[in-house]
Parts: C-alpha cells; sequence; structure tokens
C-alpha cells in the first residue's frame, strides 16, 4: 500500500509537517538500540551504512554505542539513524493514508518517502517507506526548526536512494 500515493495535499503536508517537527528525543549518552534486521534486509543496512555522508545538518558522525553498522549518530545532542527497524504500525494504518491522524503523516524529502510520527514528548520521528528496509531517523529537540529538520532527510536522501531501493520491506517485522 502507498500511502504516499493519492494525497491531494501532499506538498502542503511535508511542509506543514516539517514546519512544526520537533522530531525525536536522543540518549545524550550515546547508547542506542541497534535494530535486528533479517537476512534480506541486513546487507541494504551495512550498503547504507558505508554510503551515509561523513557531515549531516553540518554535524560531523559520531556514531553511539554499541558499534553497529544498523546505527549511526551526527553531531551532539545527536541526530540518530537506525537501519532494519520494524514497520511501524502506523506505515499501514488507514487512517495515516486518509490524512485523518494528527500524530502521523506522510511525505517525501528528494526522492525519499518517510512516515513522519509525533512522539509522546511532542517530538517528531522519520521513517523511511516504499524502501525495501525500514530507515529511522530522530532528532533531538535542539533540531526542531523546520530548516533542521528538511536539511537532515535531505542530507540523508542520496544515501538512503543509492543503499535501499525501491520496494516492499521484508514483513517479517
Amino acid at each position: 500500500m502507498n500511502i504516499f500515493r493519492h494525497r491531494p495535499l501532499g506538498l502542503l503536508a511535508v511542509s506543514l509537517l516539517v514546519a512544526v517537527a520537533g522530531c525525536s528525543t536522543t540518549d545524550d549518552g550515546g547508547t542506542v538500540a541497534v535494530p535486528t534486521p533479517d537476512a534480506r534486509t541486513a546487507p541494504l543496512c551495512r550498503d547504507l551504512d558505508k554510503a551515509l555522508p561523513r557531515k549531516v545538518n553540518g554535524q560531523p558522525r559520531r556514531d553511539p554505542e554499541p558499534p553497529s553498522a544498523y546505527t549511526a549518530a551526527w553531531g551532539s545532542p545527536a541526530i540518530i539513524l537506525r537501519c532494519g527497524i520494524p514497520r511501524p504500525p502506523k506505515m499501514v494504518d488507514p487512517k495515516v493514508a486518509l490524512g485523518q491522524d494528527p500524530n502521523a503523516i506522510g511525505g517525501g524529502v528528494d526522492g525519499v518517502d518517510w512516515l513522519m510520527e509525533k512522539q509522546d514528548d511532542g517530538t517528531w520521528r522519520f521513517t523511511t517507506s516504499e524502501r525495501r528496509a525500514y530507515v529511522q531517523v530522530t532528532l533531538p529537540k535542539e533540531l526542531s526548526g523546520p530548516d533542521d529538520s528538511a536539511q537532515v532527510l535531505s542530507d540523508l536522501a542520496a544515501a538512503v536512494k543509492k543503499a535501499i531501493p525501491e520496494g516492499v520491506a521484508s514483513m517479517r517485522h
């Protein structure tokens, strides 16, 4: 199911989301839960790790603990990327597809589609859709402005497009 294909106000929705995106908090201690991708997804995530930029939003790469090809981080407080996560439940929620969920919205930045979910603390989490692996990006509250949110997703788009082909992610999750 493509939750982005039939959204008449898609660009407006993305602009609105980026304008209000507080994104998601990250642990300043540098520890991140490492995903456990399946055999089909793991090689894609390893390819993504190799393709990721050295800087995101002007911040240098500074990977979290424990070391893993499935996680990456930039800056302090950290922008966190996790590859090979399970499919978010809202990814298949009909309310999201119809634009009826105020806490989740779909949209795209530089050719990569994202599910953008508002978290309980008011921040936002971004998860790729229409790709063969789910890639999740969380931003610290300090990067809640529209320019920072859009810049982070834009900085990551080329690597995602290069390493994670379009298609359907594993249903194991």
